[in-house]
């Protein structure tokens, strides 16, 4: 696809802040601490990895942690990313299935406090949930039952797509829903008859190993910027970051490989962006991906050079693991609004 964000009148040049929209999983996180990595596996989850578990199982993990105290947060990965990008004003869309029960009602209140419009399918089945352990490396580990969520179908995105996708310049999509790939295939489809620029964030490497062939088949047909953190990467391409980056960018038009501490890569074509890291005291890791990937849209979907949005996407990086969970409070998205006009501003 071709990227195209201005228009003149003059010799006056604006930039249109284009539309993003995102599918994914719809889900309230239950945050909970651990102290010792033993529990995870007492309970057979790899650190790190996202599992899927069934009521009964996300049930019984919940009775083994009965004492430890948690927090809710509406979530999922894509999500967390428009949510993201709602706070920073740019104007956003979400789709997803929920229950028809208290916590849908309330995921769908937060996307809408965000500015985010939800297009949310409502199913009697209740809205999923994904119990996320955080050790003391601040390091997150997934249990997730999907619960409604799961209802999400190629069926239903062809239905809404013709009323909605018309709207937008830009798909987001979590790897979560990769397994599906009905429904993957049929959604990267209709974007690209709609036209609209879509980015993937690959979302956990257990996924991506279960899924690597499908993976290879629609990126390099559909989708215009992959997100990836260096497990992530590896399991795509069998490469320590830098060299996964060079293999990723041969699927795509932007390819960016998050390296933790470290930063992030950037790359389009032979273009290489190395991204430094800002000084943060981590508490808990949960929603950096995700929270990268919409200060990076919000820079690409603005025009910005391919190292600004990786700026952008560090800066909201750098807060969100300051926090418990993957939402932060207004006034540190005030702050954050800041520091992106003087990012905006640096030319």
């Amino acid at each position: 696809m071709k990227f195209g964000f201005c228009t003149f009148a003059g010799d006056k040049k604006r930039i249109i802040m284009k539309k993003l929209i995102g599918i994914g999983n719809a889900l309230v996180d239950i945050l909970i601490r651990i102290d010792q990595e033993s529990l995870l596996e007492q309970m057979n989850l790899p650190k790190g990895s996202m599992q899927l578990v069934n009521k009964l199982r996300s049930d019984e993990i919940l009775q083994v942690l009965n004492a430890k105290p948690r927090s809710l947060a509406a979530g999922g990965s894509a999500a967390n990313t428009i949510h993201g990008l709602g706070m920073l004003g740019a104007q956003t869309g979400y789709i997803g299935v929920v229950g028809n029960d208290e916590l849908g009602a309330s995921f769908e209140a937060d996307m809408a406090a965000a500015g985010v419009i939800p297009s949310l399918i409502r199913s009697e089945t209740e809205t999923g949930r994904a119990i996320t352990l955080i050790t003391p490396d601040s390091e997150r580990t997934f249990a997730t039952c999907l619960g409604a969520a799961v209802e999400l179908s190629a069926s239903g995105i062809r239905h809404l797509a013709s009323g909605i996708f018309p709207h937008y310049h830009y798909l987001h999509i979590e790897g979560y829903l990769v397994q599906n790939h009905d429904l993957i295939r049929t959604a990267l489809e209709l974007a690209q008859e709609y036209k609209l620029t879509v980015s993937l964030d690959l979302a956990s490497y257990n996924v991506v190993e279960a899924n690597r062939p499908f993976l290879e088949e629609i990126v390099r047909k559909h989708v215009d910027i992959v997100f990836a953190n260096e497990e992530e990467a590896k399991a795509f391409t069998g490469h320590e970051p830098e060299q996964a980056l060079h293999h990723l960018s041969q699927f795509c038009e932007v390819a960016i490989v998050k390296t933790g501490s470290k930063g992030s890569l950037v790359r389009s074509g032979e273009i290489v962006s190395e991204i430094g890291v800002i000084p943060v005291r981590p508490v808990d890791t949960t929603g950096a991906g995700d929270l990268y990937a919409a200060g990076f849209l919000y820079g690409h979907a603005r025009g910005w050079p391919l190292r600004k949005c990786g700026e952008a996407g560090t800066l909201l990086a750098g807060n969100i693991i300051e926090e418990l969970g993957a939402k932060m409070s207004v006034n540190r998205w005030e702050a954050i609004k800041k520091e992106i006009k003087e990012l905006a501003a640096g030319g």
